[in-house]
């Protein structure tokens, strides 16, 4: 029996790979038609939208406190065509590769998320402190993995996973100087301080 392999890529044209298997003997029962599966290739050829990218508390910050970096991540999913026969595939964020641009990284599996503006300064699990003034470029990397279904039937995992880089954010850390002053400012309104 002569066995033909063929690979679909989504929205592309069946291509043969490979052809010319013998089989001896009775042929193997065929089992109801091809058999369909998603790619790690094919996963990466999705068009996944880029997990946001948050920073507070915004584009200034200071030397020495808590910089609340986070992801904003969201699932996804997508109808595509293999072989002829609709697949639905769903993707879900698994690694958050955080790149605060002076040098320190962080991979997790927590996005973080926004503080209250009064919270302002609080540590969290993937935020950072800088320990010098300048400007930064911060970068983050959302790890997808998938799983499909084919015409509705049970949801399979997706070998391998997509990595998706989202829009970096500029950051400029400043320094804060604290002075103490003896001077009445009712008294002196033009006192050192006042």
């Amino acid at each position: 029996m002569l066995v033909q392999w063929y690979r679909q890529l989504p929205g592309g044209e069946p291509e043969r790979l490979e052809s010319g298997c013998l089989y001896p003997g009775q042929a193997p029962e065929r089992p109801g038609g091809a058999v369909v599966v998603v790619t790690e290739r094919q996963l990466r050829e999705l068009p996944i939208v880029p997990a946001g990218l948050g920073v507070q508390p915004g584009r200034h910050t200071l030397r020495g406190a808590e910089t609340n970096v986070y992801a904003e991540p969201a699932q996804q999913s997508f109808r595509v065509s293999v072989l002829g026969r609709g697949v639905e595939v769903r993707v879900r964020p698994v690694e958050h590769r955080f790149d605060y641009g002076d040098g320190a990284a962080l991979a997790s599996a927590a996005p973080g998320g926004p503080l209250p503006e009064q919270r302002w300064g609080e540590r969290t699990a993937t935020g950072h402190v800088y320990r010098g003034t300048g400007d930064y470029t911060v970068g983050l990397a959302t790890v997808f993995a998938g799983e499909f279904s084919v015409e509705g039937g049970p949801w399979q995992p997706i070998a391998g996973t997509a990595l998706v880089p989202s829009r970096p954010r500029e950051v400029s850390v400043w320094r804060s100087e604290v002075h103490l002053y003896a001077e009445d400012c009712n008294a002196n309104p033009r006192g050192e301080g006042c």
